[in-house]
C-alpha cells in the first residue's frame, strides 16, 4: 500500500528544510572562515586582531558563551583572545598564564598530545582536583566544552576552547569548524613569526651596514665606531642601556713598567 500523498508531500518538505538548512550553515561557515582570513591578510604580523575575530566567528557558529585562545611558549599557557560574560573575562585578568598538570583537564590533556578534547567541565576530574580550574569554570558557569590543539606538526603553539552553561555536547560540524579555526590560527602565527625573524634579520643587516660606513669614514679613529655600535646594538636589546670600553695596554720591554 501506498503512503498517503500528504504524508509524502511532508516527508519531502521535511528534506527540503533539511537540505536548505545544511545549505545555509555551509554558507556561515564559509562566510566565518573567508572574515578572518581577511583579517589576517590585513593585520600581517599582528594576532590580536586575528585571534579575536577567530575567536568572535567560532562562538557564534558553534552557539557558545564564552571562549578563549592560548598561546604556548613551552611550559605555560597564556590567553592571547578571550571573550564571553565578565566574570569570566575578570578571572582570566586575574589570572593569566597557566601551567597545567601533566594530563590533568583539557590543558594537561592537550600538552600531552591530545588534538582534540571534550568535556562536561563538571564531571571532568580537574574541577575536583585543581582549585584553579574549578575557579574558572565556577567564574563562567561552564558545563560542556570543547578544546582543539594549535599544533605546527608536532610542536604545541596553543589552544582553542569554547563553552557553553549547559550540558549540550557540540555537533561533529562544530568540532570540525573549531578545527579549521585552529587550523587558520597555527598558520597566522607561523606567518607572524616569519615576518617577525625576516624584520630583526632586516634591522641586523642595516645595522651593520651603517656601522661599516662609519669604520670607512673614520679610518684610525675608534670612538665613532664605538659610539655607532652601541646605538645600533641597543634596540635589538630592547631599549637597554649599552656602552662601549676601550681598554689600552702597553707591551714594554723587560724590566720596563707596564699598565
Amino acid at each position: 500500500m501506498h503512503p498517503p500523498p500528504d504524508s509524502r508531500l511532508t516527508d519531502s518538505d521535511q528534506v527540503i528544510a533539511d537540505l536548505t538548512r545544511e545549505r545555509d550553515e555551509a554558507l556561515a561557515r564559509e562566510a566565518a572562515l573567508g572574515k578572518v582570513l581577511r583579517v589576517i591578510n590585513s593585520s600581517p604580523g599582528d594576532l590580536v586582531p586575528v585571534f579575536d575575530a577567530m575567536l568572535e566567528e567560532a562562538m557564534r557558529l558553534c552557539q557558545a558563551v564564552c571562549g578563549h585562545l592560548y598561546t604556548h611558549d613551552g611550559e605555560r599557557f597564556s590567553p592571547a583572545a578571550v571573550r564571553g560574560e565578565r566574570s569570566f573575562a575578570e578571572w582570566w585578568e586575574q589570572h593569566g598564564a597557566v601551567r597545567p598538570l601533566p594530563g590533568a583537564g583539557p590543558l594537561g590533556r592537550i600538552a600531552q598530545g591530545e588534538r582534540v578534547v571534550v568535556t562536561d567541565y563538571l564531571e571532568d576530574p580537574a574541577y575536583r582536583a585543581i582549585p584553579q580550574f574549578k575557579a574558572l569554570v565556577d567564574a563562567g558557569g561552564l558545563r560542556s566544552a570543547v578544546a582543539v590543539a594549535l599544533r605546527k606538526d608536532d610542536a604545541l603553539l596553543g589552544s582553542i576552547h569554547i563553552y557553553r552553561q549547559e550540558v549540550r555536547p557540540f555537533s561533529d560540524k562544530q568540532i570540525a569548524l573549531l578545527e579549521n579555526f585552529a587550523a587558520q590560527a597555527v598558520i597566522a602565527m607561523e606567518n607572524a613569526r616569519l615576518i617577525t625573524e625576516t624584520r630583526e634579520a632586516l634591522e641586523r643587516q642595516t645595522a651593520t651596514a651603517e656601522v661599516l660606513q662609519v669604520i670607512n669614514s673614520s679610518p684610525g679613529d675608534l670612538v665613532p665606531v664605538f659610539n655607532a655600535m652601541v646605538e645600533r646594538a641597543a634596540p635589538a636589546m630592547r631599549g637597554r642601556r649599552g656602552s662601549a670600553s676601550h681598554i689600552r695596554r702597553r707591551i714594554t720591554a723587560p724590566g720596563h713598567g707596564a699598565w
